[in-house]
């Protein structure tokens, strides 16, 4: 397994502090907000910008070391799961975000009634539900008074 600096350094990246700390934060998994990058930066870090953060977050993107993901209606996130043509499911509720495994197994997934004459090599597809969390909530809410907060089905513009 390659470490952080050879990765960057194989995808012509020059290795310094704050990618290492990004990467290593988005290697520990999820769909992370810049804030919370930043924040877990910060943490490892004596000190970093938020904007040091973004250009960081670029450069790994346009490096295939990272993927940027921005759900309708939801800041962006990154993930460093890359080159796999996952899709994901998004909870209306809380915002949860999961990976799904292509739906095929093979690129592009999903094939189009028209591809306009495009060479088509990949789909990127969004699911929206209820995380089982925010079902049950909505279920409590629905069946009683109770004392958590009241669930509001969220705007479907």
């Amino acid at each position: 397994m390659s470490t952080g600096a050879e990765l960057l350094r194989a995808h012509g990246l020059r290795v310094t502090r704050p990618r290492l700390a990004v990467l290593d934060i988005l290697t520990d998994g999820g769909h992370l907000e810049v804030d919370e990058i930043a924040q877990q930066v910060r943490a490892r870090l004596d000190s970093v910008s938020t904007q040091a953060v973004y250009d960081v977050l670029g450069a790994l993107s346009r490096a295939g070391l990272a993927r940027r993901i921005e759900p309708a209606g939801s800041p962006a996130r990154y993930e460093a799961r890359v080159g796999d043509n996952h899709h994901h499911i998004v909870c209306r509720g809380c915002g949860a975000i999961a990976d799904v495994d292509c739906s095929v197994g093979r690129r592009p997934c999903l094939t189009p009634s028209e591809t306009h004459g495009f060479d088509l090599d990949e789909a990127e597809i969004t699911f929206w539900g209820l995380c089982p969390a925010c079902r049950t909530r909505r279920e409590a809410d629905r069946s009683g008074p109770s004392l958590s907060p009241t669930w509001h089905e969220p705007d479907r513009a």
